[in-house]
């Protein structure tokens, strides 16, 4: 065994951009939506529904995402208690998400120039995805009184808007992120802002009520205590549109080290082959001369002489006085 210690020059950072498909199976577009009847009558059915790729009683069925309905002012759905009017699920779902993407109670969400007090979410199973989702991959298909399709704004997008969910990309009409400009240049629909927000670091879709009801009709019950079962029309318009294709993203950083074995390194070894146990001699003279080891692994060391890392070689290399030797490490993080 021999050391050396590595220089900075040594050390390469890389970082590659992963792309890949969302959904169970490595579908690229999701065509088939299912529900589970017991999660709707549980009591998280008060607050979300879970989508399935196929029948929720197979094997098979795994969660796709959830929709949900939220609303500034706990219309949509019935009331906790009839004694206190402001609490009610779509209220706590309007305040779960102000403090998660804008991080201020006083805050409003404002879809392109509009000004909200209710949106639909689109929350992606976390399973589905490593790291976040790909923008630019968005392709929704919602069905209502005609087809609309829906992709976020982020190739056509000069800045980046960021608040406390990460980036936020305005969610318009187009496919793929191209965006149809045939009504309006930015691809917003008229006097209604942006269909949404497209939140690419959570895994969250956010879909304007207002946007959508002057595209397609779809637009939320906001009733007061009564359950307008506003992500089941959602869920519909999902369904009728048998389109939903979504990639997700993920950084992969590698480390790369060159080890370098030069030509008077690294030709010795204490194994029993080149050394007597009894005389401490070297068994053949011409190892004297014309040693040839064979390096086999490399290990990686802090300066207490611990060992980090392992890198097995994929064949055992040949090494002499007249040989160097120059093997790549990569670590992947």
């Amino acid at each position: 065994m021999a050391f050396n210690r590595l220089a900075p020059e040594d050390f390469v950072i890389s970082t590659d951009s992963i792309t890949a498909t969302l959904w169970s199976g490595g579908a690229v577009a999701l065509t088939n939506f299912n529900t589970s009847s017991n999660q709707e009558a549980g009591s998280s059915g008060d607050f979300y529904l879970n989508t399935f790729q196929t029948s929720s009683t197979l094997d098979s069925a795994e969660v796709q995402f959830a929709i949900s309905y939220a609303n500034q002012y706990a219309s949509g759905s019935s009331f906790y208690n009839n004694a206190v009017t402001t609490a009610s699920p779509t209220r706590t779902n309007y305040g779960q998400y102000r403090n998660l993407i804008l991080g201020d109670e006083n805050s409003q969400f404002v879809f392109g120039t509009i000004t909200s007090s209710d949106f639909w979410v689109i929350n992606i199973d976390r399973t589905r995805y490593k790291e976040k989702l790909f923008p630019g991959s968005l392709t929704l298909i919602l069905s209502g009184s005609g087809k609309l399709s829906l992709t976020d704004n982020s190739q056509i997008s000069s800045t980046v808007i960021f608040n406390d969910a990460g980036r936020v990309y305005q969610i318009v009409s187009g496919a793929a992120g191209t965006v149809y400009t045939g009504v309006n240049a930015n691809g917003y629909s008229t006097d209604s802002g942006s269909y949404g927000w497209f939140l690419p670091d959570i895994g969250t879709i956010l879909l304007n009520p207002l946007a959508t009801s002057a595209s397609i009709k779809l637009s939320p019950s906001r009733s007061v205590n009564s359950d307008g079962l506003n992500y089941q029309k959602l869920f519909n318009a999902i369904s009728g549109g048998a389109s939903f294709q979504l990639n997700s993203q993920e950084t992969i950083t590698s480390d790369y080290i060159f080890i370098r074995a030069r030509n008077a390194e690294f030709n010795y070894s204490e194994n029993p082959s080149f050394i007597s146990g009894s005389t401490g001699e070297i068994v053949f003279n011409q190892f004297i001369n014309n040693p040839q080891t064979f390096l086999t692994t490399i290990g990686l060391y802090n300066d207490n002489m611990e060992l980090l890392a392992v890198a097995k070689m994929s064949r055992p290399l040949l090494k002499d006085f007249t040989k160097e030797a120059l093997v790549r490490v990569k670590l992947d993080f």
